[in-house]
């Protein structure tokens, strides 16, 4: 590998490189052990988006996966008449996800890929959704990935996000950024406070932050208190500044 930085997109891949060397994680091999006890394995929704969609806060589009896992949200948004698609990078996550949709003659577009290398239209998705993909996001690529999120989302569009909370009983280290890269590791994943999350999408309406609901399995949706869940609005920016769809409205109508 080269090792020269001439540019941003060099700086961002050394610190890539600087916290990889230090894990031996695979999400390659994660998926590998299908009978494995871990929670996100279940084939249900999260809980957080099916009352998205039951309280009509949501209606059908098309929508964006990130981080789709086995699929299971993804499945279940296709099923309540969306147009679904769906990333993740691992290989077998992407083969189970499939599968589980031919079971039940369910069509999504699953993609193999790493998010930060999609290429996607401007202004695809009326919803992007990510279940346990961003606590992993490195906060170098915070940035990337929020320029992402804009440039997919249309106008008004939603983002709905599950994630680590801070000391959550699924994970969620408590680093400042700069301590991530002191110890060169991200712990397992980022842990979030709401105050912390709704900073990190600050130019986006906040509709709905709180606690993931305890769900007792086996059950129709998943849920833990471990994670925060959170729904956000894409606002407009126009020539007298961002229309929120809050009481901080500067004008522009939607």
């Amino acid at each position: 590998m080269r090792e020269s930085i001439e540019n941003f997109n060099d700086v961002l891949i050394m610190l890539d490189e600087l916290l990889k060397e230090q894990s031996h994680f695979s999400w390659y091999a994660f998926y590998s052990d299908r009978v494995r006890q871990v929670p996100f394995f279940l084939n249900v929704p999260d809980e957080n988006l099916v009352e998205y969609l039951d309280n009509k806060i949501l209606q059908p589009g098309k929508a964006l996966d990130l981080g789709c896992g086995p699929g299971r949200n993804a499945i279940y948004l296709a099923k309540q008449g969306w147009e679904v698609d769906a990333v993740d990078i691992s290989p077998e996550a992407i083969k189970w996800a499939r599968e589980r949709a031919d079971e039940v003659n369910i069509k999504v577009k699953f993609i193999l890929n790493d998010l930060f290398e999609l290429d996607i239209k401007e202004s695809a998705y009326d919803l992007v959704y990510d279940s346990g993909c961003f606590h992993y996001v490195p906060p170098h690529r915070r940035m990337t990935y929020l320029e992402i999120l804009n440039h997919a989302l249309k106008p008004n569009g939603a983002f709905a996000i599950t994630c680590f909370k801070v000391g959550g009983k699924v994970g969620g280290s408590d680093l400042s950024d700069w301590e991530v890269y002191r110890q060169k590791t991200l712990k397992g994943g980022l842990g979030y406070t709401n105050d912390r999350l709704s900073c990190n999408f600050g130019e986006y309406s906040v509709i709905e932050l709180r606690d993931m609901l305890d769900i007792e399995q086996p059950n129709s949706v998943f849920g833990t208190s471990g994670l925060l869940t959170g729904l956000f609005k894409k606002m407009i920016r126009c020539a007298n500044g961002f229309d929120s769809g809050t009481s901080t409205n500067r004008g522009c109508q939607y």
